[in-house]
């Protein structure tokens, strides 16, 4: 099996929710269990996807079929949809207004995704950053003229230029058809110690309240406020695609016609709308493929 890296780039508040609050938040976001950092699961993007290829003669080939009415036309899809984990959290920065904020242990679970999909040339993953400092790139605008860098409740220390290549590589992967947002993205990138980023992904995630007005009163109906959770807009996450030959019978396809199908009909920088609360502007992302990309 073939396997290729994606990205999704958050354009609006991101919901994706669990179903269930054992919180103060009516409607978390899903998280992983063991780091508790946010996620997009393989599940949601796969359907969305496949909405996406409606009508198209390869929607059964790469994602199974609807509906399975026999065992001679029950067969698995050619594609498999890892989940999407948090790569760049944007949290609020004192100066420089946002910044688009990572660690050396999400550092290191991309690089080694990023060589199971077969790319090279990474920057070499920082061991550790330590807790109360940032590291960011020569052209960072996150500096205060105190040689500080505040995001959110985080006073920290700068260490200038330790964050360049990882803000280089992002810039290309991120932004390679948009010149200026590359140019600018360096300056906004910061690379903060495994605690921090921990602190920040638990505490940095947007909380919105919502009603449902009584029409007759013009009020709030009675119970009708809850709380959502979201990724903030400008969240970055990474996951992977398992790419194999189609299992459709007499339908010879290879893993590198699986991959020319799936992109032809869902090109880099596709817009998606992922999650719930689309109606109200959640959800819109990039979709992002490193083979598109070429």
């Amino acid at each position: 099996m073939k396997t290729e890296l994606f990205h999704l780039h958050a354009l609006s508040a991101l919901h994706v929710g669990t179903g269930q609050a054992v919180g103060t938040v009516d409607l978390p976001i899903a998280r992983a269990k063991a780091t508790n950092l946010p996620l997009v699961p393989g599940s949601a993007l796969k359907g969305v996807l496949r909405d996406e290829f409606a009508g198209n003669a390869d929607q059964a080939l790469l994602f199974g079929p609807e509906r399975i009415n026999d065992a001679d036309s029950a067969h698995a899809g050619a594609v498999a949809f890892g989940d999407a984990h948090l790569l760049l959290l944007p949290v609020r920065s004192l100066a420089g207004v946002m910044a688009w904020a990572t660690c050396p242990f999400v550092l290191g679970r991309y690089a080694a995704d990023a060589r199971r999909a077969g790319k090279a040339g990474l920057p070499p993953v920082p061991p550790t950053v330590r807790p109360g400092t940032v590291a960011v790139a020569t052209s960072s605008e996150l500096i205060l003229h105190s040689g500080k860098v505040v995001f959110d409740d985080l006073d920290l220390h700068a260490d200038t230029g330790a964050a360049d290549a990882w803000a280089q590589h992002f810039a290309t992967a991120l932004f390679a058809d948009d010149a200026d947002s590359a140019n600018q993205f360096p300056a906004h990138f910061a690379l903060l110690s495994d605690a921090d980023f921990g602190f920040l992904a638990d505490t940095g995630t947007e909380i919105r309240a919502r009603i449902r007005i009584n029409d007759e009163t013009g009020t709030v109906a009675k119970g009708a406020l809850w709380w959502e959770e979201n990724l903030p807009a400008e969240s970055v996450l990474w996951g992977v695609l398992g790419i194999g030959p189609g299992r459709v019978r007499n339908a010879p396809c290879s893993e590198a016609q699986t991959a020319d199908k799936l992109r032809a009909g869902v090109g880099h920088g596709k817009l998606l709308q992922i999650g719930g609360k689309a109606t109200v502007g959640r959800g819109l992302v990039r979709f992002l493929t490193a083979g598109g990309a070429r």
